[in-house]
């Protein structure tokens, strides 16, 4: 048995566990869904930090609760550069993901950080689809298909509290025209911030407090149907907190927000099944 160190952080509700990537090399599916069971946590950070480059770059990579890897996190991105800021004192970071590498800014407890271009090209979501999916009937719903470094189906609604998110979610998650699955986003306008939100995701298989990616699929889909102003500063609420999002039509979004950490501690874990 080995015990594996961790740090325990949240960005607006969004959990995560912090491993540093040289404590296990191996069996990183199951050692993730094993500790985000034992946490309720979604999803467990294995990163890498790099100082010799101006910035340092930090190495990301996402085991979700069901050992499946995540190629973009918007919240997990910035816990990454809060934990990077942690351990050099610097602002500023470059994220190499499996989404592309991403510019992350911190300033005390906020980070913003690069979400890169959304995309509703069908090949890129990826969706069954020759044009781009907008406001297409899928299971009930008029799904918008974006990809924001994850596939989201989103859905524009008068109110999110009217919906039983663990029944209408999975069956678009699910939906064959989705050929790798899709996070499902339903949004609504609201009087004191711009949307409201709630996001059921691919991996944690539920709805989570947050999700970044998901508040950059509404700012974007929100452009798209000309609901609100390209590239306008959007407030977006999901149930954790208040996210800041910009979504220009032809260039990189960003995604800022607290981040806390919580705790640290060990995980007992067998490498070798």
């Amino acid at each position: 048995m080995t015990e594996i160190p961790y740090r325990k952080y949240h960005g607006t509700g969004n959990d995560f566990a912090v491993v540093e990537a040289g404590a296990l090399e191996e069996n990183r599916a199951r050692f993730g869904a094993e500790l985000c069971g034992a946490l309720d946590a979604d999803g467990v950070l294995f990163l890498e930090l790099d100082t010799d480059p101006d910035p340092s770059r930090v190495d990301f990579h996402l085991i979700q609760p069901d050992g499946s890897t995540a190629e973009m996190c918007g919240n997990g991105a910035r816990v990454a550069a809060r934990w990077a800021t942690e351990q050099t004192g610097e602002d500023i970071f470059v994220l190499d993901t499996p989404a592309g590498p991403r510019e992350a800014r911190v300033h005390e407890d906020r980070v913003t950080v690069e979400m890169g271009r959304p995309t509703f090209e069908p090949a890129r979501v990826p969706i069954e689809a020759r044009e781009p999916v907008v406001e297409e009937s899928i299971e009930g719903f008029d799904v918008t298909a974006v990809n924001t470094g994850v596939p989201h189906a989103v859905v524009f609604l008068e109110d999110v509290d009217e919906i039983d998110i663990d029944t209408m979610a999975p069956p678009i998650r699910h939906h064959d025209r989705f050929p790798e699955g899709t996070n499902v986003t339903f949004a609504a306008p609201d009087e004191e911030v711009d949307f409201r939100q709630r996001t059921f995701e691919r991996g944690v298989e539920g709805e989570t407090q947050s999700c970044g990616t998901g508040a950059v699929a509404i700012a974007a889909v929100a452009g798209l149907l000309d609901v609100s102003e390209w590239g306008s500063t959007l407030a977006i609420n999901p149930p954790g907190g208040i996210l800041t999002v910009t979504a220009p039509e032809d260039g990189e979004a960003t995604l800022s927000g607290p981040t806390a950490f919580e705790f640290e501690d060990t995980f007992t874990f067998e490498p070798t099944e």
